[in-house]
This record gives C-alpha cells, sequence and structure tokens, in this order.
C-alpha cells in the first residue's frame, strides 16, 4: 500500500463529513493525475460501507461499485469474458451507467451504504454523464457517488454543483523523491521536473525511458530545429508504431515541459507561443486515441508542434 503524503487534507475532510449526521451522496476527488486519487476512493469507500459487527470482505466489496474503462466493443466483451486480452473502450458509456442504476434498485449486500466510484468520470460520454446526472439529483437511500477526476472542467456543471469536491494537491519534490526511492527508483532531477508533482507521471518517466525524450523536447522549444535532425531523433526515441500508452505518455511530458518553461521564460512572445503549443498538445492527446492518425506521423506531428514554441520557431508544419 503506497503512502500518500497529499491526502491528509483529503482524509481530514472525508472522515469528518463520516461522523456528521448527513453525509454528502456526492463526491469529486479532484486533481491531476498520478496523485493517487483511486487509492482514496477505494479506502474511503471501505471506510463508508463498513459497520460495526458486519464482517467486511479483504477482497472486491460488493457494496462497492468501481465503473472504468470497458471492453470497447463486442469482440472485447467476448475476450473479456474468456478470460482473453483486450482492447478498452476510451471513454466510460452510458450502458455501463444503465448496468450500474438497475443494481441501485436493489438493497446493499452487507450493510446500509453502497459506494459508486467512477474513474476517470471526466471520461464519460455525453449520454452518459446525462445519465448519471438523474441518479445524482434522486440518489437512492444509501448510495453515495466517489467521482475521480483529472479535469473537473470537463464535467458537466449541473454534475459538478451536486457534488462536494476534494482536491487533491500535487507532491513536492521531496515527497515525490521518497516515493520514489520506496519503489526503488532513483529521482533524478529531470524526471522531477517533468513530472511537476505527480507520482504517476514519474513512474511513466522510469518506465517508458523517458529522459532521452525530454532532452530532445526541451531542445526542441527552446532552440528550434532548423535542420530537422531533432525532430527525427524525437521520432526515433518515440517510435515508428508506439503504442497507445507510450504516445500519452510523451505527450503528457511535453505538456508538462512546455508549461514549466513558459512559468520559467522571461520573454513574453516565448511565452505566448509556448502557451499556444501547450493548447495544442492537450487538444493533440484528446484527439489522438480517437482519430486516425498515421502511427508513423504522429511523432514527427508532436515535432512540429514543439518546433512551433521555439523563440523566432518556423511554421508549425515548416
Amino acid at each position: 500500500m503506497i503512502a500518500w503524503p497529499n491526502h491528509t487534507a483529503a482524509w481530514a475532510a472525508w472522515r469528518d463529513a463520516l461522523a456528521g449526521e448527513r453525509m454528502h451522496h456526492g463526491w469529486l476527488l479532484a486533481g491531476k493525475a498520478g496523485l493517487g486519487k483511486m487509492d482514496f476512493a477505494l479506502a474511503a469507500a471501505r471506510e463508508l460501507v463498513a459497520e460495526p459487527g458486519v464482517p467486511q470482505p479483504a477482497g472486491d466489496h460488493p457494496d462497492i461499485i468501481v465503473l472504468t474503462y470497458g471492453p470497447k466493443d463486442d469482440k472485447a466483451e467476448k475476450a473479456a469474458a474468456d478470460g482473453k486480452p483486450y482492447d478498452l473502450a476510451r471513454s466510460i458509456r452510458i450502458k455501463q451507467i444503465r448496468a450500474m442504476q438497475k443494481r441501485l434498485t436493489t438493497r446493499p449486500t452487507l450493510g446500509q451504504r453502497r459506494a459508486i466510484i467512477i474513474h476517470p468520470a471526466d471520461d464519460l460520454e455525453v449520454a452518459a454523464a446525462n445519465a448519471l446526472l438523474k441518479s445524482l439529483e434522486e440518489p437512492p437511500q444509501g448510495t453515495f457517488f466517489l467521482l475521480v477526476v483529472n479535469r473537473a472542467a470537463r464535467l458537466l456543471p449541473t454534475i459538478r454543483s451536486r457534488c462536494r469536491m476534494l482536491r487533491f494537491p500535487v507532491l513536492t519534490d521531496a515527497e515525490l523523491g521518497a516515493m520514489l526511492a520506496a519503489q526503488g527508483i532513483p529521482a533524478d532531477p529531470a524526471m522531477l521536473a517533468a513530472a511537476e508533482g505527480s507520482f504517476g507521471a514519474a513512474l511513466r518517466y522510469a518506465a517508458q525511458d523517458l529522459a532521452p525524450v525530454a532532452e530532445a523536447i526541451e531542445t526542441l522549444i527552446t532552440r528550434g530545429d532548423p535542420g530537422f535532425t531533432t525532430r527525427g531523433r524525437l521520432a526515433a526515441l518515440i517510435g515508428p508504431r508506439a503504442d497507445r500508452e507510450r504516445v500519452q505518455a510523451v505527450l503528457e511530458l511535453a505538456q508538462s515541459l512546455t508549461a514549466r518553461c513558459a512559468r520559467t521564460t522571461a520573454h513574453e512572445g516565448h511565452r505566448l507561443k509556448l502557451v499556444d503549443t501547450h493548447a495544442a498538445l492537450v487538444q493533440l492527446a484528446v484527439e489522438a486515441p480517437t482519430y486516425n492518425f498515421d502511427p508513423a506521423m504522429l511523432p514527427f506531428e508532436i515535432g512540429s508542434l514543439l518546433v512551433a514554441a521555439a523563440p523566432a520557431s518556423e511554421a508549425a508544419h515548416g
């Protein structure tokens, strides 16, 4: 079990509410990815459903329902049912919400309370979000919702307004370094800077060997690439057939390094370019999993966006 030093305030607020007479039925666990929000949700849900004198299972709990990415299509569903590897959907779908709502017509199995965890709730399809709203408006007795969100602004305002928010702060470099050391991972300064307080991002940095990628990204956004050499190196480091996980890790790294450079540069013109590039990288990260990008060309698209952020840079696709 990971010890999360950034959860102290969230636990205090949760337990204070749990001890009160009227526990709020909807909660938003908000903060950037990689801050342990799902770990908190699972542990908090166990505290919520536990009752004195009622034995609680050590493994899966019948009164804790977790909704996350499911199989992407009928073929993937069959593979999942057969215990075989399968591809995940890129959103949480309305049929998952409908199935959850059917379970809410019955009483909790062990006690008086039931917890519904949705992770990440900011990836709900529009129809799924609208269906969830109905349950949040009129929750069954003893039912509580914990919505784990990385980008709370993407949720429907009507959902946000019906939930109490718990914010999870980023980790300090010292906290992050200690957590990495506990996992046997040396924390070099470049990793800490790129992670920007996210333990999950630091783990991906190590697992994906992103140090040389980070070096290429920093070169592109600070010095440009007149001869196309660095873009070619970045593409080779990413790989011509990189899987979704690696592409997303690189895009997250590019966003972090671009944002950090925007905060530290002394040149207003460069800062504005970096802000525009950061927005374009965020949009590309949203589109890349769902649009039919040529996998071999996507690394060059990332490189071209980064070059556009450099001082006196060439055109983005130049």
